[in-house]
C-alpha cells in the first residue's frame, strides 16, 4: 500500500516505511493548520495591487553607489534578500540593513524570502567588513540583522558581539540597532550580544500569536517576549527596545492591538507595522490589503498603549527610516551623509 503521498509504506513483514523528502515549499510542510489558521479566501498571487503600493523602482545613483559597495565587500544585506519593496529610497537616503552570518536560514517561516537551508561556512573576517563598509557609507544609524543560526552551537552570538565591537571601533559616532533572532531562547547568546551594549535591540514578533504555528514555525510566541523582555532588563535605561508585526495574513484588529499590549508589557519601546507581501508561490498568501486608514487607527491603539515610536503603513518594514525611532546625536560622515535627512 501506500502513504497519502504514493510512497510505498511497510506492511506485514514487506520493507520498512521509506521516509518522503522534505518539502522545500514553505507553506506546506508540517503545516496542516494553513486552511485553518489562514483560510481559503485569499488573494491571487499575481494581482494588481492597491494603488499605495507603488514605489520607484530603484536605481539612482546613490543607490549604485551602494549597491557597488556592498558587492566589493561581499556583503548581504536584508534589503535584497528579504525584497524589501523600500531598498530604493532607503538606499538613496544613504541606509541599509546588513546580514551577517552568511545568507542561508536554517528555519523556513511562512513568509520569508531569505534562503534556507544548511549553512556551510562562517567567514571571519565579516564583522570587520560589515564595519567597515558602515564607516566608509558615514551612517549615523546602521541595521544589524542574521538569518538564524540554530546550527551553531553560540547561535551565532559571537559573531554578533564581535560585529558591533567592531562598528564601535571603525565608525565610533554611529548608533548601532541589532535585529536578532531568538537564540532558541538561550541565555548566554542574549547576553553575550546585549553585553556590547547596542543602542536598540529589536526582535520582531512577526505575527499574531494564533498564526505562529504556519508563519513562525520553529519560534513560539512567548519565547519572543521574553527575549524582548530579559534584553530591556540586562541593559536597562540605555538600551530601547524594539518589535515589528506585519498584517495581511488574515489577523484581526483585536488581535494585533492584543499583540501590542503583550509587547508593551514586555517593556518594548518601539514599535514597526506593515503590510504582508507574498514572495511567491511557496509562500504563505495574502488574505488581503489593509488600507493606509486602518494602519492610522492600529498607529493610535499602539500610542494609546504607552509606546514611544510607533511605524505603521503599507511599506513600513521593521529597519524602514530605523534612524527616526531614536534620538540621534550626530549627522554622520562620509559621502552618502551629506544627503538631507
Amino acid at each position: 500500500m501506500t502513504d497519502d503521498g504514493g510512497v510505498p509504506t511497510a506492511g506485514g513483514g514487506g520493507l520498512p516505511r521509506r521516509r518522503r523528502p522534505p518539502s522545500r515549499d514553505r507553506v506546506t510542510p508540517g503545516a496542516p493548520r494553513v486552511v485553518e489558521l489562514v483560510g481559503t479566501d485569499v488573494r491571487p498571487l499575481r494581482e494588481r495591487k492597491p494603488p499605495w503600493f507603488k514605489v520607484p523602482i530603484p536605481g539612482g545613483p546613490r543607490y549604485r553607489e551602494l549597491t557597488q559597495m556592498i558587492r566589493a565587500e561581499q556583503l548581504h544585506t536584508v534589503c535584497q534578500e528579504a525584497a524589501c519593496p523600500n531598498v530604493g529610497e532607503c538606499w538613496e537616503r544613504g541606509t541599509a540593513t546588513f546580514m551577517i552570518l552568511g545568507d542561508t536560514c536554517t528555519r523556513r517561516c511562512g513568509f520569508c524570502n531569505v534562503k534556507s537551508g544548511k549553512p556551510t561556512w562562517n567567514d571571519p573576517l565579516e564583522p570587520a567588513r560589515v564595519a567597515r563598509s558602515i564607516a566608509r557609507m558615514g551612517l549615523r544609524h546602521a541595521v544589524i540583522t542574521s538569518v538564524d543560526r540554530d546550527d551553531l552551537p553560540d547561535k551565532g552570538a559571537a559573531v554578533w558581539a564581535a560585529t558591533i565591537r567592531q562598528v564601535r571601533r571603525q565608525a565610533p559616532r554611529c548608533k548601532v540597532e541589532v535585529l536578532t533572532p531568538d537564540f532558541q531562547g538561550r541565555a548566554a547568546p542574549l547576553e553575550l550580544v546585549v553585553g556590547e551594549r547596542p543602542d536598540v535591540f529589536n526582535h520582531n514578533v512577526e505575527v499574531v500569536p494564533r498564526l505562529y504555528p504556519v508563519a513562525r514555525r520553529g519560534s513560539r510566541w512567548e519565547r519572543s517576549l521574553d527575549v524582548l523582555r530579559r534584553a530591556k532588563q540586562l541593559a536597562g535605561a540605555e538600551l530601547v527596545t524594539k518589535s515589528g508585526l506585519m498584517v495581511g495574513l488574515g489577523e484581526t484588529h483585536d488581535e494585533l492591538v492584543a499583540a501590542f499590549a503583550d509587547l508593551r508589557a514586555h517593556g518594548v519601546q518601539v514599535l514597526t507595522v506593515g503590510q504582508y507581501l507574498r514572495p511567491s508561490e511557496q509562500h504563505l498568501p495574502v488574505v488581503r490589503y489593509w488600507h493606509p486608514d486602518e494602519f492610522t487607527a492600529l498607529e493610535e491603539a499602539a500610542y494609546a498603549l504607552g509606546f514611544e515610536h510607533v511605524a505603521a503603513g503599507p511599506l513600513v518594514r521593521s529597519s524602514y527610516h530605523a534612524d527616526e525611532h531614536v534620538r540621534q546625536q550626530e549627522r554622520g560622515e562620509g559621502p552618502l551623509a551629506e544627503r538631507p535627512t
